[in-house]
Protein backbone atom coordinates (compact mmCIF):
# COMPACT_ATOMS: atom_id res chain seq x y z
CA UNK A 1 0.00 0.00 0.00
CA UNK A 2 0.76 3.52 -0.40
CA UNK A 3 0.27 6.17 1.03
CA UNK A 4 -0.87 10.02 -0.50
CA UNK A 5 -1.90 13.30 0.41
CA UNK A 6 -4.95 13.83 -1.64
CA UNK A 7 -6.78 17.52 -1.88
CA UNK A 8 -9.92 17.87 -3.11
CA UNK A 9 -10.67 21.01 -5.03
CA UNK A 10 -13.69 22.67 -6.70
CA UNK A 11 -14.58 24.82 -9.27
CA UNK A 12 -18.20 26.94 -8.47
CA UNK A 13 -18.16 28.94 -11.30
CA UNK A 14 -16.90 29.54 -14.77
CA UNK A 15 -13.66 30.07 -15.68
CA UNK A 16 -13.58 34.28 -15.75
CA UNK A 17 -12.15 36.26 -18.71
CA UNK A 18 -10.69 35.83 -21.62
CA UNK A 19 -10.30 32.50 -23.20
CA UNK A 20 -6.72 31.13 -23.35
CA UNK A 21 -5.68 30.73 -26.87
CA UNK A 22 -3.22 28.58 -28.21
CA UNK A 23 0.36 29.04 -27.15
CA UNK A 24 1.60 27.22 -29.89
CA UNK A 25 1.05 27.14 -33.49
CA UNK A 26 -0.27 23.86 -34.53
CA UNK A 27 -2.11 22.69 -32.02
CA UNK A 28 -5.76 22.26 -31.39
CA UNK A 29 -8.29 21.04 -28.57
CA UNK A 30 -11.74 18.73 -29.72
CA UNK A 31 -13.70 16.99 -27.78
CA UNK A 32 -13.48 13.22 -29.35
CA UNK A 33 -14.28 9.54 -28.64
CA UNK A 34 -11.12 7.64 -29.32
CA UNK A 35 -11.23 3.76 -29.93
CA UNK A 36 -9.89 1.88 -26.49
CA UNK A 37 -6.94 1.74 -28.21
CA UNK A 38 -5.75 4.99 -29.20
CA UNK A 39 -7.30 6.35 -25.92
CA UNK A 40 -4.76 3.56 -23.69
CA UNK A 41 -2.16 4.83 -25.67
CA UNK A 42 -2.34 8.74 -25.05
CA UNK A 43 -3.52 7.52 -21.46
CA UNK A 44 -0.42 5.87 -21.20
CA UNK A 45 1.98 8.77 -22.73
CA UNK A 46 0.42 11.12 -20.36
CA UNK A 47 -0.09 9.04 -16.90
CA UNK A 48 2.51 6.53 -16.72
CA UNK A 49 4.92 9.67 -15.24
CA UNK A 50 2.21 10.45 -12.80
CA UNK A 51 1.45 6.64 -11.81
CA UNK A 52 -1.54 6.71 -13.13
CA UNK A 53 -3.32 2.93 -13.47
CA UNK A 54 -7.24 2.92 -13.30
CA UNK A 55 -8.19 3.03 -16.69
CA UNK A 56 -5.47 -0.07 -17.23
CA UNK A 57 -7.32 -2.09 -14.69
CA UNK A 58 -10.54 -1.73 -16.33
CA UNK A 59 -11.99 -5.01 -18.15
CA UNK A 60 -12.23 -4.23 -22.15
CA UNK A 61 -15.63 -4.09 -21.68
CA UNK A 62 -15.85 -1.41 -18.59
CA UNK A 63 -13.15 0.68 -21.29
CA UNK A 64 -15.76 0.74 -24.19
CA UNK A 65 -18.71 1.70 -21.60
CA UNK A 66 -16.92 4.56 -20.62
CA UNK A 67 -15.05 5.32 -23.83
CA UNK A 68 -19.25 5.51 -25.00
CA UNK A 69 -21.28 7.09 -22.11
CA UNK A 70 -22.61 10.01 -22.74
CA UNK A 71 -21.68 11.46 -18.96
CA UNK A 72 -17.86 11.05 -20.31
CA UNK A 73 -16.07 14.11 -22.02
CA UNK A 74 -12.60 13.65 -23.18
CA UNK A 75 -11.03 16.58 -24.77
CA UNK A 76 -7.82 16.19 -26.45
CA UNK A 77 -4.95 18.29 -27.47
CA UNK A 78 -3.26 17.68 -30.68
CA UNK A 79 -0.33 19.38 -32.01
CA UNK A 80 0.62 19.06 -35.57
CA UNK A 81 -2.18 16.29 -35.55
CA UNK A 82 -0.47 13.76 -33.17
CA UNK A 83 -2.72 13.76 -29.92
CA UNK A 84 -0.60 15.30 -26.45
CA UNK A 85 -2.22 15.81 -23.65
CA UNK A 86 -6.30 14.92 -22.03
CA UNK A 87 -8.74 16.59 -20.38
CA UNK A 88 -11.23 13.62 -19.38
CA UNK A 89 -14.44 14.48 -17.15
CA UNK A 90 -16.96 11.84 -16.04
CA UNK A 91 -20.61 12.92 -14.64
CA UNK A 92 -21.21 15.42 -17.78
CA UNK A 93 -25.17 16.43 -17.70
CA UNK A 94 -25.07 16.29 -13.98
CA UNK A 95 -25.01 18.47 -11.35
CA UNK A 96 -21.64 17.65 -10.23
CA UNK A 97 -18.76 16.92 -13.38
CA UNK A 98 -15.79 15.38 -11.74
CA UNK A 99 -12.18 16.66 -13.79
CA UNK A 100 -11.07 12.90 -13.95
CA UNK A 101 -7.23 12.64 -15.62
CA UNK A 102 -5.45 15.67 -17.18
CA UNK A 103 -2.45 16.13 -18.23
CA UNK A 104 0.42 16.40 -20.84
CA UNK A 105 2.65 14.04 -22.53
CA UNK A 106 6.22 14.79 -20.77
CA UNK A 107 7.89 16.56 -24.22
CA UNK A 108 5.24 19.19 -24.46
CA UNK A 109 5.30 20.06 -20.95
CA UNK A 110 6.85 23.42 -20.13
CA UNK A 111 4.82 25.06 -23.33
CA UNK A 112 2.05 26.38 -21.77
CA UNK A 113 -0.53 24.15 -23.14
CA UNK A 114 -1.60 22.41 -20.00
CA UNK A 115 -3.36 25.42 -19.08
CA UNK A 116 -4.59 26.03 -22.40
CA UNK A 117 -5.85 22.70 -22.32
CA UNK A 118 -7.40 23.10 -18.91
CA UNK A 119 -8.92 26.35 -19.69
CA UNK A 120 -10.58 25.44 -23.02
CA UNK A 121 -12.35 22.13 -21.45
CA UNK A 122 -13.40 23.87 -18.44
CA UNK A 123 -15.37 26.16 -20.32
CA UNK A 124 -16.42 23.54 -22.23
CA UNK A 125 -18.08 21.15 -19.84
CA UNK A 126 -19.37 24.41 -17.30
CA UNK A 127 -21.48 24.91 -20.88
CA UNK A 128 -23.73 22.02 -19.47
CA UNK A 129 -24.22 24.49 -16.40
CA UNK A 130 -22.79 22.23 -13.94
CA UNK A 131 -23.30 23.30 -9.95
CA UNK A 132 -19.63 22.54 -9.11
CA UNK A 133 -16.86 20.71 -11.09
CA UNK A 134 -14.68 18.82 -8.70
CA UNK A 135 -11.10 17.18 -8.41
CA UNK A 136 -8.89 15.19 -6.47
CA UNK A 137 -5.06 15.56 -7.06
CA UNK A 138 -2.09 13.78 -4.74
CA UNK A 139 1.44 13.73 -3.92
CA UNK A 140 2.15 11.78 -7.30
CA UNK A 141 0.78 14.35 -9.49
CA UNK A 142 2.77 17.19 -11.31
CA UNK A 143 4.69 19.51 -9.19
CA UNK A 144 2.59 22.40 -10.25
CA UNK A 145 -0.89 20.76 -9.99
CA UNK A 146 -2.42 22.36 -7.70
CA UNK A 147 -1.02 26.10 -8.20
CA UNK A 148 -2.69 25.47 -12.18
CA UNK A 149 -5.44 24.59 -10.66
CA UNK A 150 -6.06 26.91 -8.15
CA UNK A 151 -4.99 29.72 -10.69
CA UNK A 152 -8.13 28.47 -13.14
CA UNK A 153 -10.22 29.13 -10.01
CA UNK A 154 -10.41 25.79 -7.99
CA UNK A 155 -10.01 25.67 -4.28
CA UNK A 156 -9.38 22.87 -1.95
CA UNK A 157 -12.03 21.82 0.25
CA UNK A 158 -10.38 19.22 2.13
CA UNK A 159 -6.66 17.48 2.07
CA UNK A 160 -6.55 13.54 3.63
CA UNK A 161 -4.20 10.92 3.48
CA UNK A 162 -5.36 7.73 1.54
CA UNK A 163 -3.74 4.60 1.10
CA UNK A 164 -4.00 3.20 -2.31
CA UNK A 165 -2.71 -0.35 -3.60
CA UNK A 166 0.73 0.12 -4.82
Amino acid sequence: MVRLLVTYMEQLVPPSGVALSSPVAAAGIARERPDAEGYLQLYRSVGMPLQWNERLRMTREGLLAFLRSSSTALYILRHDGRSVGLCEFTGVGEREVELKHFGLIPEVQGRRLGPYLLDWSLRAIWAYLPDRVWLRTDTWDHPKAKATYERIGFRAYAEVWEEFAD
